[in-house]
């Protein structure tokens, strides 16, 4: 038992968790590649090295994936203080670099040559963006830095992009969860990139700082609804905004099209959720339907109306903002008119158990009560007003996050 127990804790000295030895830096200038303080790490490596998202084999390992800022070649390199010996252990350690570029499929362009990936960077300042440039704004961080950026729609049989997004799309399986590649061979994707222009030595140049995939579902008889996947900004232009302002320009396309019956998304994380919340809410803000005064009536079909006319909204996402939008203009101080908007809240939370008794009565007459209850596990009463106060609760505050944006900003 000893002898176990000192072998496990000599191999534990070999594992770290992946997320920490992986360093991204998006490179510039050949000065980049050895200043740490522009390195930003992996959000997540369960993709390449299993749910614990461990590392084995090596003391100290530092595993380096570094793109020039415009192409995107990558550069692979990985170091370690001590590696373990599997004569002696009878443990192998993790081939990290096959690892990676097998799961990113970037074999045919990630380079592990220091004095190739110098030479990439000096090529990349060449770097003129593809498709059509769609919006431009500037973006002023808390410390008055100005930064100049560029929106581009890109079909993929544009010259070259194939190959560029190849490169691109490499950086979604460590930023966001259950990512997987698309088929690009599918007509119907569309890209938007995000890029920073800035100057060097007089010269004007471009990074990439973020992307958008949209698909074009059929709608009969002519119709499509275009569908939000991937969205990805960067970590070195996150909480600036560009992820809102990426969606906008989406939107603004799709007013333009008569085709467009609403816009949806593809299984948005909780994070996106709330960018996408604060952009409709703004947009609604605009409309007359959503004055606080038709607020206080209640959700109406004018309002489902106006935001599939003018804004191309679903009408689930419709009565999301308008809750949102309510909550905003109810003056909690006022015990009725916040009691109101809990239980209108609260009547659409309760619609699901409203149709699971009208199953439970169907029911009735081909099984005894007994077994109807074990069969569809009736909630009890007590039970189901728990979950909707629990659920009525997390709801708000995710509302209350929005809101606090809308007031920052308005």
């Amino acid at each position: 038992m000893a002898d176990l127990t000192l072998a496990r804790n000599e191999l534990e000295q070999y594992r770290c968790n992946a997320n920490d030895a992986i360093q991204f830096k998006l490179v510039r200038k050949i000065e980049d590649i050895d200043d740490d303080t522009s390195c930003f790490p992996a959000e997540m490596t369960h993709q390449f090295f299993g749910d614990s998202e461990m590392l084995f084999g090596y003391v100290d390992p530092k595993v380096k994936l570094y793109y020039t800022a415009a192409k995107l070649i990558p550069y692979l390199n990985v170091t370690f203080k001590e590696i373990v010996d599997e004569n002696d252990l009878g443990v192998p350690p993790d081939d990290v670099a096959k690892i990676i570029v097998d799961t990113t499929e970037m074999q045919a362009f990630c380079t592990t040559n220091l004095n190739v990936f110098q030479s990439a960077v000096q090529d990349d300042l060449k770097f003129k963006p593809f498709g059509e440039k769609v919006d431009e704004y500037l973006l002023h961080t808390k410390s008055g830095i100005e930064h100049h950026f560029e929106v581009y729609f890109v079909k993929i049989e544009e010259p070259g992009f194939r190959e560029f997004h190849s490169r691109l799309q490499t950086f979604i399986k460590f930023f966001i969860d259950a990512a997987s590649y698309i088929d690009v061979d599918d007509e119907s994707w569309d890209y938007f990139i995000v890029l920073e222009r800035y100057k060097m030595e007089g010269e004007v140049h471009y990074a990439v700082a973020g992307y958008m995939t949209t698909y074009n579902f059929y709608a009969y008889p002519s119709c499509v609804r275009p569908r939000i996947s991937q969205v990805l900004v960067l970590p070195p232009f996150q909480r600036m905004g560009l992820c809102a302002r990426m969606i906008q320009t989406f939107y603004n396309r799709c007013y333009t099209r008569s085709e467009v019956i609403d816009i949806t998304v593809e299984d948005p994380s909780e994070n996106f959720q709330r960018v996408r919340d604060y952009v409709d809410c703004k947009n609604c803000l605009k409309l007359s339907s959503f004055t606080p005064e038709e607020l206080h009536k209640g959700f109406s079909q004018s309002m489902v109306h106006d935001t599939r006319t003018k804004l191309k909204l679903s009408k689930l996402q419709t009565r999301r903002v308008y809750e949102i939008l309510r909550l905003k203009a109810t003056d909690e101080n006022d015990k009725e008119m916040t009691r109101s908007f809990r239980l209108d809240v609260k009547r659409r939370l309760n619609i699901p158990f409203l149709k699971n008794r009208r199953t439970f009565q169907k029911l009735q007459n081909c099984l005894n009560s007994d077994e109807l209850s074990q069969t569809l596990g009736v909630m009890k009463k007590e039970q189901r007003f728990q979950y909707l106060e629990k659920t009525y609760q997390d709801e708000v505050a995710v509302y209350r996050i929005i809101i606090d944006r809308l007031n920052m900003f308005s």
